[in-house]
């Protein structure tokens, strides 16, 4: 399965993240941030929004001497024991405080052999999840998180998955055809958050950025009932600037 991976501005971040935590885990006794600035090469500025997000995170600790060291939810995702258990546990604390900041709900999705698989969500009594009246899998051609994830395939990608799953009509709005739709995947910008704008289900809207890690696709997501709909673009907006710790926990 080829991608299609430009990177987006979270991948940045998370890239960066992982640079200043490598350098932080190669100094046990302890490393400054002007330390840290010569040995990452990174830009004063940059550096302390990094730190301010990894400290958040518990990737890093800052010790009374100003000096970092790593973190206790580092030391567990670098763990061979319990791995898994602690990725999911940092995942939805994750989702938790997304939730939260956008007043949405929040999903993670993959796109494991072929097909979409929701892993994780968080929702709540004013944030109500999605009601998956049909599988999301095979109604990628209607969701937000659907379409993100065919975004990040290749031509061949997307048109195998298209073949597998009949592009049935869900709402009034839901696109049926294969061609337009994949146009539409074609000429979509991968910082431009994909949207689903009642196609899956009348009285939802949904929006989906790129969580992709090296040969990983994935995406984050979220839904608001239609009377919300006038915060769906700055929600998913909020949504891909926080995306960052979503994939660096992924990468780690």
């Amino acid at each position: 399965m080829a991608l299609m991976n430009e990177p987006t501005a979270p991948y940045h971040s998370a890239q960066d993240a992982l640079r200043v935590l490598e350098t932080v885990a190669r100094h046990s006794a302890g490393v400054t941030e002007a330390e840290l600035a010569r040995h990452t090469g990174l830009g004063a500025e940059r550096l302390t929004v990094l730190l301010r997000m990894l400290r958040r995170e518990g990737y890093v600790e800052q010790g009374t001497d100003g000096a970092y060291v790593t973190g206790a939810a580092l030391t567990r995702l670098t763990s061979t024991h319990g791995r898994e258990e602690a990725l999911r546990e940092k995942l939805q604390g994750t989702l938790d405080r997304l939730r939260d900041s956008v007043g949405a709900a929040v999903y993670i999705s993959r796109y494991v052999d072929g097909e979409i698989n929701v892993t994780q969500y968080a929702d709540g009594p004013t944030t109500p999840a999605v009601n998956e009246w049909v599988d999301f899998r095979y109604s990628a051609h209607a969701t937000a998180i659907g379409k993100s994830l065919l975004g990040q395939l290749d031509h061949n990608g997307r048109r195998d998955h298209l073949s597998r799953h009949k592009m049935a009509r869900l709402t009034s709005r839901t696109i049926t055809s294969d061609k337009l739709l994949l146009s539409r995947l074609e000429a979509q910008p991968p910082t431009v958050p994909h949207l689903d704008l009642q196609e899956y289900a009348i009285g939802t809207v949904c929006a989906a950025v790129p969580i992709t890690a090296g040969s990983s696709v994935g995406c984050l997501a979220l839904s608001l009932p239609v009377e919300h709909a006038h915060r769906l673009k700055q929600a998913a907006d909020a949504l891909n600037r926080n995306a960052a710790p979503v994939l660096l926990s992924l990468a780690i």
